[in-house]
Parts: C-alpha cells; structure tokens; sequence
C-alpha cells in the first residue's frame, strides 16, 4: 500500500511540491500586541508620537538612488501603488518598524517582467508561518474573516513578501519594537498626564475632606444625608469649571483641606525622564524634541547629525539592502539600491570638512581625489 509513497519519493519535482504543500504550518502568533502599542504609545503618548514620525519621515527623506537608473525598479519605488508616492510608503513602512518592531511590504501584481505595485501591510494582520527548520516559509494576512497565505517559492527563494524585523534576542520569528522597550516610561508618563489632568479637573488642587461633627456626639451621617451632600460636591464642586466656588457647609460639616507635600509634586521631573527615556529608546535626541533638562549637545546642529548618523541613516540603510536583495534580482537585469549621503542636508558639514581634508592633500592624484570625494573618474570634465 505503500508502493505510491516510494514513487513519490522517486521523483525530486514532486517530492518538492509535497513538502511545499506539507510544510505550511500554523501561524506563529506573536506574544506582544502590535495593536496595544499603537494605541497606548503612539495614540495617546505624545513623545512617542514624535519620535515615531520623526524617525519614519526622515528615514524616508534619504533619497534611494537604482542602479542603472533606466531600471524598472526606480520606477517602482517612485510610485509603487496608484494611492501612495514612494515616500509615503517608506513613511508607512518605517513607521509600523518603530510602533511593533515588524513591517511587511507585498508585491503585488507580480508578472514575467517583475512586480508592478507595492503595498505595506500591517502587523498587527500579519502571521508568520514557520517551517520544519524553523525558518519561516510563508505568511498570513487575515482581516476579518478574510485570509490570504503567501508562500515562499521553495526553489527560487523568492517570496511575495518583506519582512524586517529589528533585532530581538529571543524571537526567531518577530522583531523586538522600541515601544515595547519604552513600555514603562510610556505608562509613567501617561499616568502623570493623567494624574496631572484630574488634578486640573479637580481645581486644580488636591481634594478635602468633610468632617461631620453632629449635635449630641453623632459622628454619623444618615443614608439620605450622605446622599445628599455627595450629589452637591459632584454637581457643584467637582471639575475645572467649578473651580473657585465657595462651598456651603451646615449641620456640624467642617471642610479640611489636604495640601501637596515636595515627594508629591516630584510627578513632572518623573515625566521629565520618562520622555527621555522614550526618546532614548527610540534613539531620538531629547534636546530635538524640546524635552527639558538635556545637555548632551551643545547645540542643536551638532543632535541632528547624531541622529541622522546613528538613527535615521542605519535605518534607511537596513531597508535599501533588504529591497535589493527581495527585489534587486526579479528582472533579467539585476538592480542595486543604494542611499544617496550627498542630497542629505544634515550631512553637509561633514561632506565640506571631508572635501576640504581632500583638496589640502597636495600628495594625491586628482584621480585619487575623486575616489575619496564618491567622484566617479572622468566626470565633469569637457
């Protein structure tokens, strides 16, 4: 009964397809919710926020440049659906990147010429389907009801998918998202907004207490009295617009007011550091987001270069060698991706110190010259 199997394993072609069909696993599901720190982080915390836009749009600035320039590909990245520019995808893309560690970019549209449309999926829809070696072979899209599996091609390589990830030490499948780092700074620093706003609410000072002293040694109210009086301090005392309104006290009622110690009012340098350490976590400098207290920089010049050097710049470098090497070999003529560091504003002090280190150098060729300057030989010249 057994003699379909041998047959089967005989044939290498179909032994592939088998274990393709075989090796489509469940879905892995990841142990954080992208969705929860889209909604507590970037939703309601207004340093993550920045920091996330922040990173997203300047990582999209710097200009990806394909070689040769006449490739199909550049025409892609520049439009890559009829909805969105090529820097509102790299903006969408990056941005999922920041919030939950994970962005999927599909191909779409894909034919013998190579892939015609690109759209970024989010994560929190996105599934990875691990195989037998525990790399993932496919992915899972659900919205709804609704499933779509993408499968890797098993002899190609190729997959309808990108998948980058930032680093996580102990997850094969999903990347480990700077929000989920800066998960207590963000709750300590909404619960200070938080905090701070029922204390506004509240006019602005801490509450009281009522002390009732009654006729006779009564040191208790009845159920209606109590009821009343709660009714009162809520219709007529509690939030910003009653703030100031004198209160009314009768029967034996005696207000104490209940004041703030220095321990207490310590909550705003708690945000304080809190937000720096998001943007820490982010690797934003704090002083570029108008948080107090930082002086790591002596102006403000010298923080954006660190965080094009050491934020921005690695990213949209990680990216473009990962789009090469999804995309770079899907025509008959491979294509490069590469950043264009000349047309990033930020870095132009550090392009005017190199040249000027370059044209003092009397001991170099002019040739050697264009080679240390990213000047390609020949160019410029009549």
């Amino acid at each position: 009964m057994f003699d379909w199997l041998r047959k089967l394993r005989a044939s290498q072609r179909v032994e592939r397809k088998f274990l393709s069909w075989h090796d489509l696993a469940a879905p892995i599901w990841s142990a954080r919710d992208p969705a929860a720190f889209a909604r507590e982080g970037y939703q309601r915390n207004a340093i993550a926020y920045r920091c996330v836009r922040f990173i997203a749009e300047t990582a999209a600035s710097a200009p990806l440049v394909v070689g040769p320039e006449s490739h199909p590909l550049a025409k892609l990245l520049a439009r890559p659906n009829p909805e969105q520019t090529g820097i509102e995808l790299l903006e969408n893309f990056y941005g999922h990147l920041q919030v939950s560690g994970n962005a999927y970019l599909e191909a779409a549209s894909v034919e013998e010429s190579g892939p015609s449309e690109l759209y970024v999926l989010r994560p929190d829809r996105m599934k990875v389907l691990p195989g037998p070696d525990g790399w993932p072979i496919g992915w899972e899209h659900r919205v709804g009801p609704n499933v779509r599996r993408f499968e890797r091609d098993p002899l190609s390589g190729d997959a309808p998918i990108l998948h980058l990830k930032l680093f996580h030490p102990s997850d094969d499948w999903y990347g480990l998202s700077p929000m989920e780092a800066a998960a207590y700074a963000v709750d300590i620093h909404n619960a200070g907004g938080a905090w701070n706003k029922a204390l506004i609410d509240n006019a602005a000072r801490p509450s009281g207490a009522l002390v009732f002293a009654g006729a006779g040694g009564g040191d208790r109210l009845s159920e209606e009295q109590y009821r009343r009086i709660k009714q009162e301090l809520d219709e007529m005392h509690v939030g910003a617009a009653n703030a100031g309104r004198p209160m009314l006290l009768e029967g034996g009622l005696d207000w104490r007011p209940m004041s703030l110690s220095p321990s207490d009012m310590d909550f705003i340098e708690a945000r304080h550091a809190a937000a720096r350490d998001i943007a820490l976590a982010f690797g934003v400098p704090p002083m570029l987001l108008g948080i107090p207290g930082d002086n790591t920089y002596s102006n403000y010049r010298e923080a954006n270069l660190a965080f094009w050097r050491h934020t921005a710049l690695p990213l949209a470098q990680k990216a473009a060698r990962a789009f090469e090497a999804w995309l770079g070999r899907r025509w008959d003529e491979p294509a490069s991706i590469r950043i264009d560091l000349d047309s990033v504003p930020a870095l132009a002090v550090e392009r005017e110190a190199l040249w000027a280190r370059v044209a003092s150098a009397d001991f170099l060729s002019t040739e050697e010259k264009r080679a240390l300057v990213g000047v390609a030989p020949g160019a410029n010249e009549p």
